[in-house]
């Protein structure tokens, strides 16, 4: 919860940490950066609003704040504290924080995934069917984007390894009426490995017992706007070089070893604040699953 009495008199409250440093610097070259700075709108802080550190990219609700200090936490309860003059940005807008509104009203919550988030729901029972994703990368980003939905609707998403283990997972777990399997796959376009894959598991499993879907990119990491990493478009990796490795040098990241590529997903994965930072490609597709895999009659519990 905001507590007003921490912000004094609002009239005189402007966002900023108290602190007098008029003659510090140069005060000429202050002078021009106010000049020049351009105007940013002021908004009052609402509990529980998302928003951006513009600095950082940290991105978070907001869960407390004095004077100073304005603290963010993320889908994963990670919290930070920021300067309470920071800039953050809010639906992509720069903005100063201002003091509470004296009275405010808000639509309902939604959670990353845009649905509308369920305040303290607990987890239900795992259905009996399972949406399986093609590699660890895959799982979390589905995770951060719907895991609130998949926690409410009880699915569990399991990552294969690879789509060549497919078959194998599937023969051990039995997919049934009643044990609905989706599985989301890696560069499924026409005339790929992955097409044939998919092809083969539809015919000896059943369309209604097991439904694979794919996107078109390399890897999951491409299902992530490039404006979010500040690029125009993914770079174009040739092929016979390793994708994640060149995507790295491509973007001057370390790329000699596994741990540069864990490190460069989950710089790149910060970057992901909710469903609005994917590909439509991608969206659909999990959404198609989730729909598949909780249709009444047809998961189980």
């Amino acid at each position: 919860m905001l507590d007003d009495s921490l912000f004094g008199d609002r009239a005189s409250f402007d966002g900023r940490a108290e602190s007098d440093d008029r003659y510090s610097g140069d005060p000429i070259a202050r002078m021009r950066e106010r000049k020049s700075a351009p105007l940013t709108r002021k908004v009052p802080m609402a509990s529980g609003m998302w928003l951006e550190d513009a600095a950082s990219g940290f991105y978070g609700r907001l869960a407390s704040a004095n004077k100073q200090t304005v603290t963010l936490q993320d889908f994963d309860g990670q919290r930070k504290a920021f300067p309470a003059d920071s800039i953050f940005l809010l639906e992509d807008e720069a903005i100063l924080l201002g003091p509470p509104a004296a009275k405010q009203q808000s639509g309902r919550a939604r959670s990353a995934s845009g649905s509308f988030h369920v305040a303290d729901a607990k987890a239900r029972t795992a259905r009996a069917g399972r949406i399986f994703v093609e590699g660890k990368h895959d799982a979390e980003l589905v995770e951060k984007v719907w895991g609130h939905d998949l926690r409410i609707d009880g699915v569990v998403v399991e990552f294969l390894q690879g789509a060549d283990h497919l078959a194998e997972v599937l023969t051990v777990f039995g997919p049934s009426p009643t044990r609905r399997v989706g599985v989301l796959l890696d560069h499924l376009v026409k005339g790929s490995k992955e097409q044939r894959i998919a092809d083969d598991i539809m015919r000896r499993f059943g369309a209604s017992h097991v439904r694979v879907v794919g996107h078109p990119y390399v890897d999951v990491w491409q299902s992530v706007k490039p404006e979010r990493l500040g690029l125009k478009a993914w770079p174009v990796i040739p092929r016979g070089q390793d994708w994640k490795k060149g995507i790295c040098r491509a973007l001057g990241w370390p790329a000699e070893e596994q741990a540069d590529t864990a490190r460069a997903w989950q710089r790149i994965l910060e970057r992901v604040r909710d469903y609005r930072d994917l590909e439509p490609s991608l969206l659909g597709r999990v959404e198609e699953l989730i729909d598949f895999v909780t249709e009444p009659g047809g998961a189980g519990t």
